[in-house]
């Protein structure tokens, strides 16, 4: 089920979604919806973004929404400071609008280093990966995607190819220059998601353990689905019929609802799907 159809189910089912926040969507019929697919990961610190919302509108009201350079680029943006600080290493960030155009990227600098970004991922060490493909935890950014490079790597791989002829600041191909309100609202979002990731543990994610395992192998906040493939359309809408919003890709995965009570999943333990 592709993202579109699941929005559209969610629609017949609620009406409009009147609001978002956190990881609850309320609708026009006044259901309160537990959003465990979360925009595939990026409204996972929330959907009202935060203070990550708030610089967005005041570099609006600044008026700084032309093509003039809005920062001083003899020294890091703010943003490659705030990816550096995230992976505890010194890093050059460019910007993508799809997956497999970051992700190309990455392998043409670091074969045998790059990979996904994935917070709260135990089995990942961010500093150690040459190229890291990070996915904004903002909402409305769904065709932006980062590439954290090393700065050591990218100026090892200026000079092996000509060191004369590289610019200060390289252009990688494919990538895009962003808007300077949407890089002041991403760069925000990813110190928030810095703090995060020292309040939320594991023990804020095994609690709704004795209902989720059943339909899904958790790892940290990230839910695999056990249910077969064939079948899972079907679990889809058996779950948003029980105001359960989970992720509609049975190859993605669906995401524990931080801060929500464990009393949004008993009608799930109710009224179990059979596979």
């Amino acid at each position: 089920m592709t993202k579109s159809d699941f929005y559209n189910e969610l629609y017949k089912n609620y009406g409009p979604v009147t609001r978002a926040r956190g990881c609850f969507l309320y609708t026009k019929k006044g259901v309160r919806v537990t959003d465990l697919f979360q925009e595939n990961g990026r409204a996972i610190l929330g959907w009202e973004g935060g203070s990550a919302f708030t610089y967005f509108k005041n570099v609006l009201s600044r008026g700084q929404t032309g093509s003039f350079i809005t920062e001083d680029k003899n020294h890091p943006s703010r943003l490659e400071r705030a990816i550096s600080e995230l992976t505890e290493s010194e890093r050059k960030v460019f910007a993508f609008s799809d997956k497999m155009s970051a992700l190309k990227a990455g392998l043409l600098i670091s074969s045998e280093s790059t990979s996904f970004y994935k917070p709260w991922a135990e089995e990942q060490t961010i500093s150690q990966a040459d190229c890291a493909i990070i996915i904004p935890p903002l909402p409305w950014t769904d065709t932006i995607y980062l590439l954290a490079v090393k700065t050591e790597k990218l100026t090892a791989k200026s000079h092996a190819q000509d060191s004369s002829t590289q610019p200060e600041n390289p252009h990688i191909p494919g990538s895009i220059d962003l808007p300077f309100a949407i890089e002041s609202a991403i760069t925000r979002a990813i110190y928030n998601l810095i703090a995060a990731l020292k309040e939320r543990q594991e023990k804020d994610f095994f609690i709704y353990d004795p209902v989720l395992t059943k339909y899904w192998e958790r790892r940290g906040p990230y839910l695999y689905p056990k249910v077969p493939a064939e079948k899972y359309d079907a679990f889809v809408l058996h779950c948003l019929k029980l105001g359960l919003a989970i992720n509609p890709d049975h190859n993605a995965t669906s995401l524990v609802p931080f801060g929500a009570d464990r009393g949004v999943f008993t009608r799930l333990k109710k009224e179990a799907f059979e596979y």
